[in-house]
């Protein structure tokens, strides 16, 4: 496994372990920290399982066994260069091997951005499994017909243009600062820890493929897993939280239609930006040992 330098390292919460997972041929890089109820929180791009230290730091003493895969392609994982493999069925059905690997039952799911349909579409033949949900900005079903990618998905289409961006110019990786509400919190060391997985050309494939994933139009073939996803959503009947980010300029107005997918969910707004771990850990752990206190533990989907 690649070493973390120490400068990453000393803004790790003391006592987290890595693992590396083989899973289909890859090899999952996996932090894992405290003892009890399975947390499973997984992020999306083109960040890595950092961006959840400060909420593992925030259930330092809680009964729960914190896990935090980085997706394949990012992080610690392995990096394959090949834009093609990056497909969101691809994706879920890697956690969903990580997932069985780690013979993870009676889990709380946690997912931000990337991680939530990827978490969700691994979940649907592993819905048993959950005992609760904590959604952060993500989106958990396709687009509505006539709507219109942003600016930034639609750089990611380009041909040229986009590999120049996204590979040779580490976008979005320089900017992560600008999807913030307080954007202090993605500064400094904190801003380099994000850029250094992929300090290398070559290992910069997944932040462009994950871009291409979201869809540019109803013809794309993240559509139909997208449904699926929200499928498994709305059929999950146990506890669920959602925690948002008002302030987040790509998905913030996402959670009126996460309401009313999701009416039964309690749910926490924020000031907080896109990646609101960095700026709200105490409210996500919050959420968390909410469920766990709630009597999550027992087996509540449908």
């Amino acid at each position: 496994m690649t070493e973390l330098p120490e400068w990453i390292l000393r803004q790790l919460p003391d006592g987290v372990e890595h693992r590396q997972i083989p899973v289909a041929g890859h090899s999952i890089h996996v932090m894992e920290f405290g003892q009890g109820q399975p947390v499973f929180m997984l992020h999306g791009n083109p960040t890595w399982g950092f961006l959840y230290r400060k909420v593992m730091a925030a259930l330092r003493g809680q009964p729960v066994r914190c896990i935090v895969p980085d997706l394949v392609g990012l992080g610690l994982s392995d990096k394959p260069r090949d834009l093609g493999v990056h497909t969101l069925e691809n994706h879920a059905a890697w956690i969903g091997g990580l997932i069985d690997a780690l013979a993870l039952e009676d889990m709380i799911f946690v997912g931000q951005d990337w991680g939530g349909p990827i978490g969700m579409l691994a979940l649907a033949e592993r819905l048993e499994r959950v005992s609760g949900m904590v959604i952060l900005n993500t989106v958990l079903g396709p687009p509505r017909p006539g709507f219109r990618p942003t600016l930034f998905h639609r750089s990611s289409q380009l041909p040229v243009i986009s590999d120049v961006l996204f590979r040779g110019l580490q976008f979005p990786q320089l900017a992560l600062w600008a999807a913030q509400g307080d954007r202090s919190t993605m500064r400094g060391e904190v801003a380099r820890a994000y850029r250094w997985p992929l300090r290398r050309l070559q290992d910069r494939t997944a932040p462009l493929a994950l871009a291409r994933m979201v869809p540019d139009s109803m013809e794309h073939r993240s559509i139909a897993p997208l449904r699926r996803c929200q499928e498994v959503a709305e059929s999950f009947k146990g506890p669920m939280r959602i925690v948002w980010g008002d302030r987040d300029p790509v998905l913030g107005r996402v959670i009126g239609w996460l309401q009313r997918l999701l009416p039964h969910a309690e749910v926490k707004r924020t000031q907080a930006g896109h990646f609101l771990q960095e700026e709200v850990p105490g409210d996500i752990a919050h959420a968390i040992t909410s469920l766990v206190s709630s009597g999550a533990h027992a087996r509540s989907s449908g």
